[in-house]
């Protein structure tokens, strides 16, 4: 990713005008010009800074910003991977605080501030410039934006943003209207992306697109069509579901990515400073602390009672092995050496290739996500196809539930032999022979559709989204309220084996409940903001614990 333009979401006082007298030349007025009046930037140059925005930002002032460091901590809910000391407060469900600071307010820093008024003056300036292309992107990424925003925090400042005149801006308090401004932006961004003529041109969107679809307009399409397809393949709780959003899901799934060709990836430029690199990377160092959990390690290595004995073939790719060369996780809280309950042989290394109790590690043994070059996915394929597959079970349409499971195993496997393939030992690279097995064994893929449960789906899903995927995993998680039951497996939980935090692990403010939504960015919202948060309720002790909208029965 590169740096480029940057628009703050606030407004900026001018210097004084310099007063000059009628007589003054051209050259003069070139020279001196007003600091009140609007400067228009090239759109060509605004995309980049929107985009880098997706994972961690990319320039000095503005770096984090994005979906990486919140995934660092909405991981530990949906227990990706855990401290490799005891009790940390993420691993503990803990919400956030006003000693955390910006800890998991970068979505919120990323759809506000880092992309808010660079997205309003795409559109504004693209619209003016009659470059619809740019307009329709910059519609789309908001889209996805409302999307992410609206399901890591509940409430949210929806009418009232981006309105620079104002000091206070309060909170709207029906995440559905939220979900109804996501496909309204959505379909606003398809009819854009769909004009031609005028100053369209892919050749000039390639320009401000260098490192996601460089400029690919129908791909830009597939994305809008994603981000509708989530919209409503999150709400499965709700009474409409099985009759109408299950078809919607279905629909756009098949309007949206459908080849690993088609991934939404952000690229990293690695021009030789730190912010252009992936932010997950050994030379930014941000997670050296966490190692993978006994449930992701199970999941992959044949421990799991829902794939029993079955090593999956992607293991060498997401996970870790330690000194006797085979998988090992810890549990949320008990990461320290004498309390992890694993031997010093089974102790995973960490995610750069470091042994665990280290806390760095180079490019030379990362592997995956954890590079400095490596590309994060924002939406996939694959994807795309559990999201089919769950709403096709739901309706009772198991076939199809069948072949979008396995279509979606099959992408991401290929996804990761395509693109994460360095550093990963010679015996365990992906084959088509592997793939192949695997595919075949009806412990993983049943021989009939009849016998596909939604453990195997959700569980591939969470294989599937691993690492890049938590604030997906984690909707999908709330949804079934972590330890709902599988309706094919009377008493079994949906997440097979996931075992939830004992009551006295859970972080004390929560009053033994789990994390349902972040706070707000703490300093724009409980320093600046502080009367609208209250007013809203924010203020609680246990407010993350209170459940959002998407994953209840009730319409509103």
């Amino acid at each position: 990713m590169f740096t480029y333009k940057f628009l703050t979401g606030v407004a900026v006082t001018g210097l004084l005008a310099v007063i000059l007298g009628t007589s003054c030349t051209k050259q003069i007025d070139d020279a001196y010009l007003n600091p009140n009046a609007g400067v228009v930037e090239p759109v060509e140059q605004l995309l980049p800074s929107v985009i880098d925005n997706f994972i961690s930002g990319g320039n000095t002032g503005n770096t984090g910003n994005g979906l990486a460091a919140d995934v660092q901590h909405i991981a530990r809910y949906v227990q990706y991977w855990a401290q490799y000391t005891d009790d940390y407060l993420y691993d503990q469900m803990g919400g956030t605080t006003g000693a955390s600071g910006g800890v998991l307010g970068y979505v919120w820093t990323m759809h506000y501030a880092a992309m808010g008024q660079n997205i309003n003056k795409i559109v504004e300036w693209g619209t003016q410039q009659k470059k619809w292309d740019y307009v329709g992107v910059a519609w789309a990424i908001r889209a996805w934006s409302w999307l992410t925003l609206s399901d890591e925090y509940g409430n949210i400042i929806l009418k009232e943003a981006f309105q620079l005149s104002r000091a206070q801006f309060d909170y709207d308090t029906l995440q559905s209207e939220a979900y109804d401004t996501v496909r309204a932006t959505a379909y606003r961004a398809l009819n854009f992306l769909s004009m031609t003529g005028d100053s369209v041109s892919p050749a000039n969107l390639a320009k401000g697109d260098p490192y996601f679809y460089k400029g690919d307009v129908n791909k830009w399409k597939k994305f809008a069509y994603a981000v509708l397809a989530r919209s409503y393949g999150h709400l499965t709780n709700k009474p409409d579901f099985k009759s109408s959003y299950a078809d919607s899901v279905i629909k756009y799934t098949n309007l949206a990515m459908t080849t690993n060709d088609d991934n939404g990836m952000a690229q990293f430029s690695t021009l030789g400073n730190s912010y252009t690199l992936n932010y997950y990377g050994p030379t930014r160092g941000n997670v050296g602390g966490i190692r993978q959990t006994y449930f992701i390690a199970n999941l992959l290595s044949g421990n799991n009672t829902v794939f029993p004995g079955v090593q999956d073939p992607r293991i060498w790719y997401l996970l870790r092995e330690n000194p006797n060369g085979t998988f090992k996780g810890i549990y949320p809280s008990y990461g320290a050496v004498g309390d992890v309950g694993l031997g010093t042989s089974d102790l995973p290394q960490n995610f750069w290739g470091g042994v665990y109790t280290g806390t760095s590690g180079t490019n030379a043994t990362a592997r995956y996500i954890f590079r400095d070059a490596a590309p994060w996915p924002v939406m996939t394929a694959c994807e795309m196809q559990f999201l089919q597959a769950e709403a096709a079970y739901r309706k009772g349409d198991k076939t199809t539930a069948l072949q979008a499971y396995t279509k979606g195993i099959s992408l991401n496997i290929e996804m990761l032999a395509q693109n994460y393939g360095t550093n990963v030992p010679a015996a365990g690279l992906i084959t088509g022979a592997t793939e192949q097995a695997y595919l075949s064994n009806p412990l993983v893929v049943p021989a009939n559709a009849s016998d596909l449960t939604l453990s195997q789906i959700m569980l591939q899903k969470y294989i599937a989204l691993y690492g890049w995927g938590a604030h997906e995993t984690w909707v999908d998680m709330r949804r079934y309220h972590y330890t709902d039951k599988d309706p094919d497996r009377p008493g079994v939980q949906v997440y097979t084996d996931w075992q939830p935090l004992d009551k006295s692990d859970i972080a004390l403010p929560n009053n033994q409940k789990y994390v349902y939504r972040c706070r707000p960015q703490n300093t724009s919202e409980y320093q600046y903001n502080i009367l609208a948060v209250t007013a809203m309720g924010g203020t609680a002790a246990d407010y993350c614990t209170r459940e959002v909208w998407f994953s209840m029965p009730t319409a509103q």
